[in-house]
Formats: C-alpha cells, sequence, structure tokens
C-alpha cells in the first residue's frame, strides 16, 4: 500500500471514479476542491481555488502521487468568455501546482496532469498514436498544445511527468454514456452527421486501471488514455441500440445537430469531430484492457 494520493479537483465523475479505485490501494487520499474543508469516508477535502497559494500546497510534502483533473468542461458554446475560462482553467491548475511541487522540501514522485486525446487533428483513415499522431491547430487543439506546454515546460527533478491524453470515459454513473442512452432511448440514436467519423472511447475501470499502471510502471510522457479500438459513429451508435434494446434510431444530420447543439448550448465538434486515436504506449507496455470491447462494456454499464 503506497502512502499519500492527492487528486486536485477530485470531486467529479473522473475523481470518483479513481477515488473508488484506489481507496484500498493508499493510506491517505487528499482530494483539492473549490468546496469546503471537511473529512468525508475517510477521504479530506482541502479547499483550493486552483490559482494561488492559501495552506493547500502543504499536502504536498512526502506524496506519493498528485493527478490534476482541473478544467472547466469543454461541454458548452465557444463563446469568447467561456474559451477563456476552458483555457485559463487548465492553465492556471497546472501552473500553480508545478510552483507547489517546486517549493516542496519532499516532492510528489509522481505528477500525473489530465490532458486530451482532441490534442490530434480529426481522422477518418490514420490512426494516432504517441509517436506519429498528426496535432493540428483549432481552438481545441490548441487549448490542449498549451495545457501541455505549460506542464511539461517546468522541470521537477525529483517528480515524475505524465499527461494522459484522455477519450470519452464511459461509466455507470457519468461521463459520455449517460446523454447517449438518453438520446437512444428517445429514438434519437442513429448516426450523427454521415457517421463515418471514429469515436475513441474508454470505460471508466480500465481508465482508473490504466492510471495505476503508469504509477506501477513509472510511465512519463504522454500517454493516450483511450480503448485500443476506436470505432466509427455509426457502429457505435447501432452497437448502443442493440444493446438498450431499441430496435431504431433516428440519425441526427448535421444541420439538425447545429440546432440542438444551440438549444443545449454546446458545440457540434464534440460529436462530429473524428478521434482515430490508439493507446500505443499502454499497449506496447504491456497493460491489458478489461474492457476492449465495446458490446462487453454496453452489457457492463447497462447490468
Amino acid at each position: 500500500m503506497k502512502n499519500k494520493l492527492i487528486i486536485a479537483a477530485g470531486t467529479g465523475f473522473l475523481g470518483n471514479v479513481l477515488i473508488q479505485h484506489f481507496k484500498n490501494k493508499f493510506e491517505e487520499i487528499v482530494i483539492l476542491t473549490r468546496g469546503k474543508s471537511e473529512i468525508k469516508n475517510q477521504i479530506k477535502y482541502v479547499n483550493w481555488n486552483a490559482k494561488s497559494f492559501s495552506g493547500w500546497e502543504k499536502e504536498l510534502e512526502n506524496v506519493d502521487v498528485v493527478i490534476n483533473l482541473a478544467g472547466k468542461s469543454v461541454d458548452c458554446r465557444y463563446t469568447k468568455k467561456n474559451k477563456a475560462e476552458i483555457l485559463a482553467s487548465r492553465i492556471d491548475s497546472t501552473k500553480i501546482l508545478n510552483e507547489a511541487i517546486l517549493q516542496c522540501e519532499n516532492p510528489p514522485k509522481h505528477f500525473i496532469n489530465s490532458s486530451t486525446a482532441t490534442i490530434y487533428s480529426h481522422s477518418e483513415d490514420k490512426e494516432m498514436d504517441e509517436y506519429t499522431g498528426e496535432i493540428g491547430n483549432d481552438f481545441s487543439m490548441n487549448v490542449a498544445k498549451t495545457w501541455e506546454k505549460t506542464f511539461y515546460e517546468v522541470e521537477t527533478p525529483k517528480t515524475l511527468k505524465t499527461a494522459i491524453r484522455t477519450s470519452i470515459v464511459l461509466g455507470k454513473n457519468g461521463g459520455g454514456f449517460i446523454p447517449l442512452k438518453k438520446l437512444t432511448l428517445f429514438g434519437l440514436g442513429g448516426k450523427n452527421g454521415n457517421g463515418s467519423q471514429f469515436v475513441s472511447w474508454i470505460h471508466e475501470k480500465d481508465f482508473a486501471k490504466a492510471v495505476e499502471f503508469i504509477i506501477e510502471k513509472e510511465l512519463s510522457g504522454s500517454i493516450n488514455v483511450v480503448s485500443p479500438k476506436p470505432i466509427r459513429n455509426k457502429e457505435f451508435m447501432k452497437k448502443l441500440q442493440k444493446a438498450i434494446g431499441i430496435p431504431f434510431g433516428l440519425p441526427i444530420s448535421k444541420s439538425l445537430l447545429e440546432f440542438g447543439a444551440k438549444i443545449i448550448k454546446t458545440e457540434i465538434e464534440l460529436v462530429l469531430k473524428s478521434r482515430n486515436v490508439i493507446p500505443k504506449r499502454l499497449t506496447e507496455n504491456g497493460f491489458e484492457f478489461e474492457f476492449g470491447d465495446l458490446d462487453k462494456t454496453f452489457k457492463n454499464l447497462l447490468s
């Protein structure tokens, strides 16, 4: 059993996935939160604003692992204000954690920072791995590039650094699965746009196991945390219909998606961008997926 884990911004869906996975593997878990400082279910919650020191930084002494999940959700309209918040929430938290680590007498052994599989260009043919994946140039990709640059540009000689490029995490109680399930139940679970765009996804259990694997193997640098088989949107939706037992799903055209996105205040890029990303570094280091198959994943999530 390891000594101490800190999860920054750990009160959301992914934070809870990691808490459940690691609660018996660390003697102490500390969550940095914008909420109040308290101890709940043996977990210590410490208030921070993700921008400046206020005492929380003392928690980083003698820590095994720090995992930073901070960042405003991209599930919003890309207005000027939202774009600024999406970028700042990622940069500020990464920057201040870097500074806190440098101030430690006994700094954390490993700093794992969120990143995103959206860093790669839209691709309907080439698979994007960490070595040959093409990194493009638009708002989302530039956020990801700036985020990783901020993370890596501060050298932390005693602390390993890993950026996890995560895709859609499918979970029973959160992530991308819940809205997709609802759409399908309403009979709107057909392909989105022309349906040829790839979906990179990962089951919540494999996400947590991959993070543990990265810690155990002391892997550093950028790592794709995605399942081994990206799947086209039309196939993804078909498998979901079948798993739920809904015989049909109305396809949603690009123009209808644009209309709907305005109403529910989101961006169609989240659905139409082709993320054809594979976990080369995980698999070449021997990581084994429990839920590499989408049918098995849906069956588990619906059980």
